[in-house]
This record gives C-alpha cells, sequence and structure tokens, in this order.
C-alpha cells in the first residue's frame, strides 16, 4: 500500500477517478487506471481529459516526494498531452512518471501512459511549482 510523504494530504480526486498508486519515490511514480464507462468517450475510448488528470496525479505524487523542507505543497504549471493512442472501456491503462529536472522552485515530470499490453495511448509533460 502506498503512503503518502508525511504532511501531504490525500488527493480526493484521485480517489474519484479510481488511481491507484503502484509504486513512489523520488524516481518516479507507477499508477494504474481502469477504464470505466463514466470516463469514455462516446466510442467508448477513454476521454482525453481523464488522461490528462491521471498524468497530472502521478506528476503532482512525484513533486511532493521531492518537495523542499517548509514548502506547503505544488501546484501545475503547465502541461503538454501527446496523444498516441486509445485505451477502451475495461482496460486497464499504466501510468510511469519520471523527473527530468528538479529545482528549488519547479520540478518537469513526464508520464508515459500504455495499456496493460503495452500500446502507447499518451506522453505527458508538466511542469511543477513548488509553494
Amino acid at each position: 500500500m502506498f503512503t503518502l510523504p508525511p504532511g501531504i494530504a490525500p488527493l480526493p480526486y484521485a480517489n474519484l477517478l479510481g488511481i491507484e498508486i503502484v509504486e513512489a519515490s523520488k524516481e518516479g511514480i507507477r499508477g494504474r487506471l481502469k477504464v470505466r464507462p463514466d470516463m469514455c468517450t462516446a466510442g467508448h475510448i477513454l476521454h482525453g481529459g481523464a488522461v490528462m488528470s491521471f498524468a497530472d496525479t502521478l506528476g503532482a505524487f512525484g513533486a511532493m516526494h521531492v518537495l523542499p523542507e517548509g514548502a506547503n505543497g505544488t501546484t501545475t504549471l503547465e502541461s503538454k498531452t501527446n496523444f498516441l493512442g486509445s485505451a477502451k472501456e475495461g482496460e486497464v491503462v499504466m501510468g510511469q512518471c519520471t523527473p527530468v529536472h528538479i529545482g528549488r522552485r519547479t520540478s518537469v515530470w513526464q508520464t508515459k501512459i500504455t495499456t496493460e499490453a503495452g500500446r502507447n495511448v499518451a506522453l505527458v509533460t508538466q511542469t511543477q511549482m513548488v509553494l
């Protein structure tokens, strides 16, 4: 079971989406998300907003793991998503989020999202600001 770093509040939106954190460390975050009908487009395909929310949540968890002492949290400054494929209702998508840059005021994270079968879904790069 994943435990948040001391002083970090849980993310209610992650619970709403059903995001599971599989692994969490300063070196990266791994998560999974089951594609439910209420997260899909009319074609039973995972909505792009859900893909972006999944990646943003993983990046936020990563940024929380590298916060400097005395910081109050983190917030997303910028996020860019390349949609590479799709995930169908009932499938599980996996996210691997790794740090690209860890600075005093910002960190940059890249998340690769694939289906469990290994098909590419998206590549997301985001910048998190230290609060």
